[in-house]
């Protein structure tokens, strides 16, 4: 059965119940504007890529279905149309319930496979779960993406290449080739002094919506880093599965 082949995940009960992984992956992306050349749901279709090559090489349940729609809210403007948003208190929620569901199938670790960096809540889900006798992981974090960029050759930094750059667009080019729309190459926008984004709004840094240099994107890139996040992916889940 190809998998890639269905929008959400074709197994069965039975097949998980053969399978008998212990450990759950929930993407998570956005729905946000990613420039003209990459879709509204780039976030998304990055973690369900990463959540896919993780299930393929490790013992864990295969990937639940996407939480599409996240905290986007510096996206929002009126030049961008498509973006839309939840609360940070909603998308809290949301995990949870997700995380408590899953353990009353027997289920109760759970990794969220994050795309998606202004998910920041994400962080206090995963730092509380403790206190509910739960274990909760988020993956990719920070060392993992640096630790992916050095492998991959990556010639931006991670603060420069910031939105629909040379990363996004390297593991679309990968990944998906068809979503990736033409007008890379010529879409580079650096804007390293950001300080007061998260008051202002993406829309003070940029007119088309990148913050990177996406015209040094290649498939090569993205099937590097994918390849660096499988393997730091041994010690997270070492560390939530003992």
């Amino acid at each position: 059965m190809n998998d890639s082949a269905y929008p959400l995940p074709p197994t069965t009960t039975a097949d998980e119940r053969e399978r008998g992984a212990r450990v759950a992956l929930l993407p998570i992306g956005s729905f946000e504007q990613h420039g003209p050349f990459l879709p509204l749901a780039t976030d998304t279709v990055i973690a369900c890529t990463i959540a896919g090559a993780l299930a393929a090489a490790y013992p864990v349940l295969r990937p639940l279905p996407p939480v599409t729609i996240s905290c986007s809210h510096e996206h929002e403007h009126d030049a961008w149309p498509g973006t839309v948003s939840i609360s940070a208190t909603t998308l809290y929620a949301v995990i949870h319930d997700i995380a408590d569901s899953l353990a009353r199938s027997g289920i109760n670790r759970l990794f969220l496979i994050n795309g998606h960096g202004g998910n920041y809540v994400l962080g206090n889900a995963v730092q509380e779960a403790a206190g509910r006798g739960r274990r909760m992981g988020l993956f990719p974090g920070p060392a993992d993406w640096d630790t992916a960029r050095a492998a991959a050759g990556l010639e931006t930094s991670s603060w420069t290449d910031m939105h629909a750059g040379e990363l996004e667009t390297s593991l679309l080019l990968h990944a998906h080739p068809g979503l990736v729309r033409p007008g890379q190459e010529t879409a580079d926008h650096v804007a390293d002094d950001r300080r007061h984004l998260l008051t202002l709004g993406m829309a003070a840094y940029t007119g088309s919506g990148v913050i990177g240099r996406p015209s040094l994107a290649t498939a090569h890139k993205g099937k590097d880093v994918l390849a660096s996040l499988v393997e730091s992916f041994k010690n997270h889940l070492a560390v939530l599965d003992a």
